[in-house]
């Protein structure tokens, strides 16, 4: 086994201070990027990256398009304004702007909510003269632009820190649940039945079971051969990632072949398959978002701001460490909601990023959102010239590449076991919350998982740890220190020294005989517990202690002649250490207080 010795002065907070000047960082400007872009290095892996992802993004806009109830040429829309935007203002250089199966749902949800398969859409003004696709795009254009104005206002109000309510484990069930979700919805493109709604899972089930007669046997087969082979080439690309140039871009082959057989056999007049059919060349006039939606709307905008930014920063973070760079939560709030506002006034829905799709773009070579601005420039070419030979393409094909795509999130139900062995409060909020998504809706599944994280935090607030080392006293406080657990910091502090320090001063004081008259003259205040302690001669030590703590205590002139700056140090080691030097034989009189 390794050893390692380090050796470095014993430091208090305000040594460190003296000897290390602090430094600050800056974000840098767009002209700074420009400057350090290595031309020679970085330009034909992103050329190569932005093809290959340009070439996903088109099929996977087209296939979400019909998780958010919309035509199918509207996903082309997401896929470019959107990462359009995002180049400019961005902060990470490897994830893939535009629709995230999770978010398409959900806008799927509202769009037929307010304008439903069967039945009269909601009454509201704007409606008046529009078919239904136009009514459906207009309330997927009207929430989306909604969703961008919170995730901006977030941005500019610097709460990018409100990610940190949502942890991995309640995204994880929260994900996995709207893979059930998700999954359950495209059964009716892969069978070719026609179900109307986007109800929840179990009555989607139960509407497809009882027509399950229907099913149209010619796309069952089409989806069963194109999910068979997908999922082998993708275990493949998985498996020899280390020897392959680019991965085998087989959602790509699989579609362009199933493109030309569907055509050559003419699967639509023969086979009654459903087909994407007829897609527009170009571009639509840009439209103003519909204020009265917006007032049906606000209840499902806001998670979906919460969703597309926690899922879009988790990405980001895992490709910033991995490449060593910096990204910002709050310029990343900004970034999105301006790509969202702009991008619904041009008629194009809710855009995050794609897991896999971000997969494709660093595992082919991206080096920065060059490569993303070029995928939009393949989507702008299929957009404006070869879009019609998309045309013949089966529903069923675009189904059965979402459904392969959910595996990573569907086999996220693995880490349960682990999480019950490792910690089990995280386990019952990722089972609370995926159920809850399952039974209730995404949205307020999400709600209810916030609601159980929110008290398994407080439990952990409330606890404490207290450790013994012969001759110290250590208190570990694992959590901030605020008015909800003040209280029980203050008993459980006492009761590790053992006696109540205000207690012993009092009855010091008294026997001075000095008490009374020091109260009457106001020579005498109570004090707070750290002044207690130090005023019957106990040692107290606080380490590891947050910088803006420090900070907010000096500026407070809250340190005096009996409560030093000095008594703060970096780590346990450093008091331990001091402790020793001070005390060499014993140190039965010292409470350490250590804050993680």
């Amino acid at each position: 086994m390794k050893q390692y010795v380090v050796a470095r002065p014993l430091y208090s907070e305000d040594a460190f201070a003296d000897e290390h000047e602090k430094i600050h960082r800056h974000h840098k400007t767009l002209r700074h990027h420009v400057k350090i872009y290595q031309l020679k290095e970085w330009l034909l892996s992103d050329i190569v990256s932005g093809v290959s992802t340009g070439l996903v993004a088109v099929l996977q806009g087209l296939a979400y398009s019909l998780l958010a109830s919309l035509p199918p040429w509207y996903g082309l829309f997401t896929a470019f304004f959107p990462v359009i935007i995002y180049f400019f203002l961005g902060t990470s250089r490897h994830i893939s702007v535009g629709a995230f199966p999770v978010l398409s749902l959900m806008v799927g949800a509202v769009v037929t909510r307010l304008v439903p398969d069967e039945g009269p859409p909601v009454n509201i003004t704007g409606f008046e003269g529009l078919t239904s696709d136009e009514q459906r795009v207009m309330v997927a254009a009207s929430v989306t632009f909604l969703m961008g104005i919170m995730q901006l206002a977030m941005g500019l109000l610097q709460v990018g820190f409100i990610v940190m309510y949502l942890s991995d484990t309640l995204v994880s069930g929260f994900t996995t649940a709207a893979a059930v979700h998700i999954l359950v919805s495209q059964l009716k493109f892969v069978l070719g039945l026609v179900v109307p709604g986007l109800s929840g899972p179990l009555s989607i089930v139960y509407k497809i079971f009882v027509q399950i007669e229907k099913t149209n046997v010619c796309d069952l087969v089409t989806s069963i051969l194109i999910m068979g082979v997908v999922f082998i080439v993708k275990e493949i690309n998985d498996r020899y990632k280390a020897k392959l140039p680019v991965p085998i871009p087989i959602e790509v082959i699989m579609t362009v072949i199933a493109c030309g057989v569907s055509y050559a056999f003419n699967f639509q007049v023969i086979y009654k398959v459903d087909v994407v059919g007829r897609i527009p060349l170009g571009y639509e006039s840009p439209m103003a978002p519909n204020m009265q939606i917006f007032g049906q709307t606000a209840v499902e905008a806001f998670p979906m701001a919460i969703v597309g930014f926690a899922v879009a920063f988790s990405v980001a973070k895992v490709y910033s460490v991995k490449h060593d760079y910096i990204i910002d939560g709050n310029q990343e709030l900004i970034a999105f909601g301006a790509s969202n506002i702009i991008g619904a006034a041009f008629k194009s829905f809710a855009a995050s990023t794609a897991l896999s799709r971000s997969a494709v773009q660093e595992s082919t070579g991206g080096k920065t959102q060059i490569a993303g601005l070029l995928s939009a420039l393949i989507v702008m070419v299929v957009t404006l010239a070869i879009g019609f030979l998309l045309e013949p393409l089966p529903k069923s094909v675009l189904g059965a590449v979402v459904i392969v795509n959910l595996k990573g999130m569907l086999m996220q139900i693995r880490e349960v076991p682990h999480l019950w062995r490792r910690d089990r409060p995280d386990c019952v909020v990722w089972v609370v919350t995926c159920l809850a998504s399952i039974l209730l809706g995404l949205d307020l599944g999400l709600a209810v998982g916030l609601g159980i994280e929110l008290l398994t935090v407080v439990f952990r607030l409330v606890r404490f740890w207290i450790y013994e080392p012969e001759g110290v006293k250590i208190f570990r406080i694992p959590s901030p220190i605020f008015f909800a657990n003040i209280d029980f910091f203050r008993g459980k502090l006492v009761e590790a020294v053992g006696f109540n320090p205000l207690r012993v001063l009092r009855k010091r004081n008294k026997a001075l005989r000095t008490i009374r008259k020091l109260l009457k003259k106001g020579e005498l205040q109570m004090t707070s517990a750290l002044k207690e302690l130090i005023r019957v001669e106990v040692e107290v030590y606080i380490v590891a202690c947050d910088e803006y703590i420090l900070e907010k205590l000096h500026s407070c002139k809250f340190f005096d002649d009996e409560v030093k700056s000095s008594m703060f140090f970096l780590t346990l080691h450093d008091a331990m250490l001091h402790i020793l030097e001070k005390h060499p034989v014993n140190s039965e009189n010292t409470k350490v207080c250590e804050k993680v």
